[in-house]
């Protein structure tokens, strides 16, 4: 294998590359990214970014002297939309091709957009450097009316970026309470409490029927009919993986490419980490997953087959209105929680979920230490499968 090109160049491309040179790849390393900025953290764009604590060096995931170690190939700003597979071929948007053995796919996601808000001045997403750029700038100045549409994780961080910066902040979301897929309706009711915390107005069990305004955002219009006057409007109702540019490739793709449980996609020298891969039946839009695939997925392509499984423990983590949360594990529906330390009510709690007398998933809230022990019993008793 002479040249493996690595498409997408955020934290799980910039992991894959360091794997394939940790494990002695020593030929032509190309890596594709759409944006124009090297590799950046995503994390802290909604949170100390946004209230303007860090900047963008901080954010930075690799320095000068790690890519000069990389000894790889930056095409950035640059974006792959076309792949032709039994030619090994990529079709670059400056029409450019570039032929390659092996290949990552590490496109990620793209942040879901609202439908009719095209062109509507206020209205923002927060899933890239620029993005962010963009909504710090709308909320310099004086006091904004902000509305954040969706109240995952990415939502919820928004808006305590926002009420920490002293404007008037509202969440809607659709669901009965936000996280209720991630944490179940006990715990999602606990962290819901933190908005009315943070001083931030949570609307839910109502979706969205459209967005006012000419030029720009000026409202936002409930499906109950209420409408809620807007400054700054921030769409966070989940992302789509970056998958068009495969149309046509052989590539197997619903909700992200289709990986084996190795990271490997039914095309021989061609694997697939992070936002954008489905391994298994999981995509997981996680920091972990992304840092974690890539050793596994580049020892499968170098070694032309599937010779090792990814078995992670999904872990998440988001910190709200001055809390952190910690979420480690695989909770069903059925699962009883139990609060093993602390209380909900004192804002600083360890809960355990449990299935047949045994630990399935952890929740920590301001209990970091109690979760790291938690989530490594957890891990422990994690069996790896053999490839």
């Amino acid at each position: 294998m002479r040249t493996v090109t690595v498409v997408g160049a955020s934290l799980a491309g910039l992991y894959a590359a360091r794997q394939l040179r940790a494990q002695g790849f020593d030929g032509r390393l190309v890596i594709v990214g759409e944006e124009r900025h090297r590799p950046y953290d995503r994390p802290p764009l909604s949170k100390d970014f946004l209230t303007g604590t860090a900047d963008e060096a901080h954010l930075a995931l690799a320095d000068a002297e790690e890519e000069t170690e990389l000894a790889a190939e930056w095409l950035l700003a640059t974006r792959a939309r076309g792949l032709d597979a039994r030619g090994r071929t990529l079709l670059l948007d400056n029409g450019r091709t570039l032929a390659t053995d092996g290949l990552v796919i590490a496109t990620g996601a793209s942040a879901r957009p609202l439908p009719g808000a095209d062109g509507l001045a206020g209205v923002h997403t927060l899933r890239t450097l620029d993005d962010a750029y963009a909504l710090r700038e709308a909320l310099s100045g004086t006091s904004r009316r902000v509305v954040v549409i969706g109240g995952g994780f990415i939502g919820a961080e928004t808006a305590s970026s926002c009420a920490s910066l002293g404007h008037e902040v509202t969440v809607v979301e659709a669901a009965p309470l936000p996280l209720v897929p991630q944490l179940g309706p006990d715990m999602a009711a606990v962290c819901a409490a933190l908005h009315r915390r943070g001083g931030t107005e949570l609307i839910t069990g109502t979706g969205v029927a459209g967005l006012h305004g000419g030029d720009a955002v000026t409202a936002v219009e409930l499906a109950d009919g209420r409408v809620l006057p807007a400054d700054v409007v921030v769409v966070g109702i989940g992302a789509v993986p970056n998958t068009r540019w495969l149309a046509g490739s052989a590539l197997l793709v619903n909700d992200g490419v289709l990986c084996d449980d190795g990271c490997a996609t039914a095309l021989p020298q061609v694997v697939a980490v992070g936002d954008v891969a489905r391994v298994g039946a999981v995509r997981a839009e996680h920091w972990t997953s992304a840092t974690e695939q890539p050793a596994v997925a580049v020892r499968n392509l170098l070694a032309g087959r599937t010779v090792e499984h990814v078995r992670p423990l999904p872990y998440f983590w988001s910190d709200q209105y001055g809390a952190r949360i910690q979420f480690a594990g695989r909770r069903r529906d059925r699962d009883v929680v139990r609060v093993a330390e602390g209380s909900p009510e004192e804002g600083s709690f360890l809960a355990l979920y449990e299935r047949e007398g045994r630990t399935t998933a952890v929740l920590a809230v301001d209990r970091p230490r109690p979760f790291l022990r938690a989530r490594k019993e957890l891990a422990r008793a994690a069996v790896p499968a053999p490839a």
